[in-house]
């Protein structure tokens, strides 16, 4: 796995002159380039991939240490002048033994904060999976986690695409600039990815390994679709709950974790009623 998807500062104590140094990237961040952009639907899978091998290559780890980044946002993913993502900012980052949990209090972005870490203050390489899960919405939608200014219903990301997809209206949640450019299979599988990502249980989400795995094959599919059909128009999907690949499983139910745990958090009165905004069914177990 390419180290390169990371973006690691240096620095430099020389005499009592002490600096950060980091690379470069010319061209910003991920949410610099999402919204109201047009952004191809291949780079933004590209995109996504890179900073999924970044996140594998973390969770991997070194001497049966891994680390777990714990802000996986599009802000924390970076671009440079190659349109090259490198996932960035580790200063909530955790180091555990691999294929375990660590007890501490929440700490991350509200729209990307795992619900089940929320709950339990366990903290685990399944926590980063549903921030990225986020990502993945936030890629496809063309639109913040949170959002304010729109209908009541709409606000939360993750709350307003579960509903369209029960209802079979995914095609209502796809970017504007990304409608009839898209593969119909690479849209499935895509889907089948961010939500297998977002599923309420920590042990039913995958690996980032195979979230890699996905997200390969879906840009395969992308660009076997430009090579040998052009591009055509976004069909709607039919049969939405269809056969999923066997990496990911059938998604679970939606509804937030049911965990009797109570949270000790950090988190300020203003970000703790966003988070019941976005799980109502955590307002009668609200962290004291």
């Amino acid at each position: 796995l390419k180290t390169s998807y990371i973006s690691i500062n240096r620095y430099c104590n020389d005499g009592g002159e002490m600096i950060l140094v980091y690379d470069f990237m010319a061209r910003g961040t991920l949410r610099d380039h999402l919204y109201g952009s047009e952004l191809s639907w291949e780079r933004r899978l590209n995109i996504c991939l890179e900073a999924a091998r970044g996140l594998h290559f973390l969770h991997a780890g070194v001497d049966k240490q891994s680390v777990i980044h714990r802000d996986v946002k599009s802000t924390n993913i970076l671009l440079d002048k190659d349109w090259v993502a490198k996932v960035s900012d580790f200063g909530l980052s955790k180091v555990g033994p691999n294929a375990s949990h660590v007890t501490t209090d929440v700490k991350g972005s509200f729209g990307y904060l795992d619900p089940e870490y929320y709950m339990s203050l366990w903290l685990t390489q399944k926590s980063d999976v549903y921030s990225f899960g986020v990502v993945l919405l936030e890629v496809l939608c063309g639109r913040s986690p949170i959002e304010t200014k729109v209908d009541k219903h709409k606000q939360f990301l993750v709350t307003w695409f579960r509903n369209c997809y029960h209802d079979g209206n995914v095609d209502q949640t796809v970017d504007p600039a990304l409608k009839g450019t898209i593969d119909p299979k690479c849209l499935k599988k895509f889907l089948e990815i961010a939500l297998s990502c977002l599923n309420d249980q920590g042990k039913q989400r995958p690996m980032m390994s195979d979230v890699v795995e996905g997200l390969e094959y879906a840009l395969n599919l992308q660009q076997r679709y430009k090579k040998n059909k052009g591009e055509i128009g976004l069909t709607k999907i039919e049969d939405h709950h269809g056969d999923f690949n066997d990496k990911f499983g059938k998604v679970l139910s939606m509804n937030a974790s049911s965990s009797t745990s109570m949270a000790t958090t950090t988190c300020s009165e203003e970000e703790q009623a966003l988070v019941h905004g976005m799980f109502p069914e955590l307002r009668n177990q609200r962290p004291r």
